[in-house]
Parts: structure tokens; C-alpha cells; sequence
């Protein structure tokens, strides 16, 4: 997933005695670019810093650190980091000017990929700090008070997990009903237009006894879903209680015993790493929602062997067959990729077709960029711009066009609905539906994590309304 996603804040972090026993307590904004994944990432530095006395604040003007959580996927993300860290610098005079002080600092994968490169265009930042070294921030902070400028974007030989706490349980409850954990992180693919494996790395995978330990803490805390993360989710791989292998399907059964889970998720996934036992998960776990983002990028053979996916058209679709067999009510996401180089007019319309036979209730599609350091970047027969242009429009066109039809098919249905959050509206509140919706009710606010029955009335832009069931004529 490669969308903005929303302001998220955190506390701050700077070891010191007066920090510790509450006094002088410091403020925190961090601001989240892109995937879940990053949303995750900010938590955990939130976590991190609270130990040492930092606070969240919705108001950047009065936080003592700002903190910008960055992602390369988005095309000239370096430029806009740049720019927002342009804004920054002249906040950071006016404080100094006031007598204040306040620390800039960048984390995630622009950190990774620029590194020095950002001190050097960006005298304002204190701290540059990459996805794989966010557990070291608190030292890099206390550095950073001393005077340093500080870069820390080596791969951690240390798992960084290990040093991260566990969220306090009020923290936990404050953050919702839903959360994210990430299991697996880095890329071993290689796609020619991605740049996760040189900005996360290699592949890695979290012990199971870990994810476990945090998910049970998630659940004691009042969590009713999770979502499972990484990069490449479903190749996580371990070691199961007797030493056995396991995968991700493996993983999903234990976790669906955690009392108090109601629901879970998992994302962004890989065709090739879809075994028989994730599969199969989908079909015996009723805590396993009916829905799966699993991205093709393209439905040419031609642009996929270009693309480095190693996997064709067919056997896509064929994968899709053997989900819906065992699972016949799930929902699909996908991303697409158009204009990438040498795309011809054949090419597209073989993407178009593949959208066709699928259906897709949800879907992200993108015109290709370069991405300075991979392969594709230096492909010839880039495609023009204009053309890129009316392709996604097509496409993105016959994306909503479905994902409409999927929303209307779902009026007349009563389904679960694990409310969230409170709706616009008095005595209103917004829930997802298994198929990952927002769907919006008349309901009070305590009942927020509860699980009702609903029947779908309606739909909206980018939602849908309901009614409960019980109260439906």
C-alpha cells in the first residue's frame, strides 16, 4: 500500500533523569508518509520515546520534537520531505528566536535512501534514522542534545524488536479496537521498479513467541482485530513450539486461539509465497476476514517477466481460482502499475482483461516512476508521460466501476460489523466490514468494539450505511 496516510503523533524521547520521574515533560509530533507498515513504525517510536518522558501532541507548533516517518515508494518523495523539511527549518528559527527549542528529525525509508544527503541539504535536521534503527532514536536524540548530527541508517545487527517495549496498555486502548503488527519485513523479489529491498532490506522474519507475547498484550488491552504487516507478509516463515517449520498460514492459526481476537488480517501479499496452508486458513478460520490484497502490478506476461515478478498471468488467475474455491465470498485488492517501460497498447489491454476476469472489490494503480538505483530506472523504452496518463485513467475507471458494483452487490446483506470509532453524526458510529469497508450506523459510543449484526441500506462515495438487523423491517 502506498498511500499517505494520516498525521499520526507520538511522544518524544531523550534520556535523562529529569525525563524519567515525569518532570519536564517534552512533546512529540510525527507525521506518517505511506504504507502501514510506516503507521506501525510510528507507534513503536512513540512507544520507544514515552519511556524517556516524550508526550504526543496533535499541534506541531508546540512540540519539542518533530518527527517525519518517510516513504520512497511515492514518486519525488525525496523532494517532498525536502520541502516539508523547508517549513520545518523556518518553524525551528521562530522558536529559537522565542527562546524555545525544538529538534527535527527524519525517520524511515527517504532516511535510508538519503542519509548524509539530507544534513547536508537540510541544516535543521538533528537526527536521520532508518526503518531497520528506530529502536536506537532515544540515543540518536541524547546525541543529538550534545551537539551531534547524527545518521544512523546501518542495517542493526540486533533485532530490533527485542529493544522496542510493548506499548502500556492505556496507550494501547487510547489507539483503538484495531491495530497493526508487523511479522515480517525486507524483500528478497527484487522487482525492477521497487526500491523495498534497498531501503528495508532483506527479508527477515519475527520469532513466533514474540508476535505472540504482542499480540496477546493487543487483545488484554481491548484490541478485537489485528492486522498482520509486512512487506512481503506471507513469506514470513519460523519456528513453531516443537522446533517445526511453520508459515504464515501456521502463525494465523495460533493466533486466531488468543482469546478476545476476534478478527485478523494480513498484508501486503506476494503470489508466489500463497501456500496450500494460508489458503486453507481462509477456509477454517472464521477470525481470518474474507478479504486479500494481492498485487499483480500487471496482466502482460511480457511486462511481468520485465518486471521481475517470476510468476505469469495465468497462474495469477489460476491462484485467484483456488482461493475463491475454498473462500467463495472473499474480497480482492490488487495494485497496478501502468506505463512501465516498453508497456505497449497489447500490454494494457491484457492488464484490462486480467481486471475483467478477477473483479476486484478494491485496488491501487499507480503510472510507473523511476526509482533512482533499481533496474527499471535504467530501461530503455520508457513510456511517455501522456500515455501513462490515459491508461491509468482507463484503468482506474474500470477499477471504481467495480468496486461500485461490489459495494451495491453488498445492500440487502446481513453482516458482522466490529465498531470503531464515533461517525460524523450524533449517536453514529463507523465500523469495518469483513470485506474491509467502512460501513457507518446509528449506535452509541459505548459500544465501540463491540461486534453487531447489521443489514447494508446504502451506499456512499466510500462507504456504506446500515442498520441493525434486528431493528430492520
Amino acid at each position: 500500500m502506498t498511500q499517505d496516510s494520516a498525521l499520526l503523533q507520538a511522544p518524544e524521547a531523550i534520556p535523562s533523569d529529569s525525563l524519567r520521574d515525569g518532570s519536564n515533560s517534552r512533546k512529540v509530533f510525527i507525521k506518517t508518509y505511506g504504507c502501514q507498515m510506516n503507521v506501525y513504525d510510528s507507534m513503536r517510536m512513540s512507544d520507544a520515546l514515552a519511556r524517556d518522558g516524550y508526550e504526543p501532541t496533535e499541534d506541531m507548533e508546540e512540540a519539542d520534537l518533530v518527527l517525519l516517518n518517510t516513504c520512497h515508494i511515492r514518486e519525488k518523495a525525496a523532494e517532498k520531505v525536502y520541502s516539508a523539511l523547508g517549513r520545518l527549518r523556518e518553524m525551528k528559527k521562530k522558536k529559537a528566536a522565542d527562546g524555545r527549542e525544538m529538534m527535527i528529525g527524519v525517520a524511515g525509508c527517504v532516511a535510508q535512501a538519503e542519509g548524509e544527503e539530507i544534513l547536508r541539504r537540510a541544516p535543521a535536521v538533528d537526527v536521520v534514522i532508518g526503518p531497520q534503527t528506530y529502536h536506537r532514536l532515544p540515543e540518536a536524540l541524547l546525541r543529538a542534545k550534545q551537539g551531534q548530527r547524527v545518521v544512523d541508517t546501518e542495517y542493526a545487527i540486533e533485532d530490533k524488536f527485542e529493544h522496542l517495549p510493548i506499548a502500556e496498555s492505556r496507550r494501547i486502548r487510547a489507539r483503538g479496537v484495531t491495530a497493526f503488527l508487523t511479522v515480517q519485513e525486507g524483500c528478497d523479489k527484487f522487482c525492477t521498479f521497487c526500491v523495498v529491498p534497498y531501503t528495508r532490506g532483506s527479508e527477515v522474519s519475527r520469532p513466533v513467541s514474540q508476535i505472540v507475547e504482542e499480540a496477546e498484550k493487543l487483545a488484554d488491552s481491548g484490541v478485537r482485530e489485528i492486522t498482520l504487516l509486512g512487506q512481503n507478509v506471507n513469506a514470513w516463515h519460523g519456528a513453531g513450539p516443537q522446533g517445526e517449520a511453520w508459515s504464515l498460514g501456521d502463525l494465523l492459526y495460533r493466533l486466531a486461539e488468543i482469546p478476545g481476537l476476534a478478527r485478523l488480517r494480513y498484508t501486503t501479499s506476494h503470489p508466489r509465497d500463497m501456500d496450500d496452508r494460508l489458503i486453507n486458513a481462509h477456509r477454517d478460520l472464521s477470525a481470518l476476514m474474507p478479504y486479500l490484497h494481492l498485487p499483480v502490478q500487471s496482466g502482460s506476461d511480457r511486462i511481468l517477466k520485465a518486471m521481475n515478478r517470476r510468476h505469469t498471468a495465468a497462474e495469477y488467475l489460476a491462484l485467484i481460482e483456488r482461493i475463491r474455491t475454498v473462500r467463495p465470498d472473499i474480497a480482492l485488492s490488487g495494485d497496478f502499475i501502468t506505463g512501465f517501460p516498453g508497456e505497449t497498447d497489447q500490454d494494457f489491454k491484457d492488464t484490462l482483461r486480467l481486471v475483467e476476469e478477477v473483479r476486484y472489490a478494491q485496488a491501487f494503480s499507480f503510472k510507473y516512476s523511476t526509482r533512482p538505483g533499481t533496474p527499471g530506472a535504467e530501461l530503455k523504452d520508457q513510456v511517455p508521460e501522456e500515455i501513462k496518463a490515459e491508461r491509468l485513467e482507463r484503468l482506474q475507471m474500470l477499477l471504481l466501476k467495480q468496486q461500485q458494483e461490489f459495494a451495491e452487490s453488498c445492500i440487502g446483506k446481513e453482516i458482522d460489523l466490529l465498531l470503531e470509532k464515533p461517525g460524523r453524526m450524533p449517536e453514529q458510529l463507523i465500523g469495518r466490514s469483513p470485506w474491509l469497508q467502512s460501513v457507518n450506523v446509528d449506535a452509541k459510543a459505548s459500544q465501540i468494539g463491540d461486534i453487531i449484526k447489521v443489514r447494508i441500506t446504502g451506499t456512499g462515495t466510500n462507504s456504506l450505511f446500515a442498520e441493525r438487523a434486528e431493528a430492520a423491517v
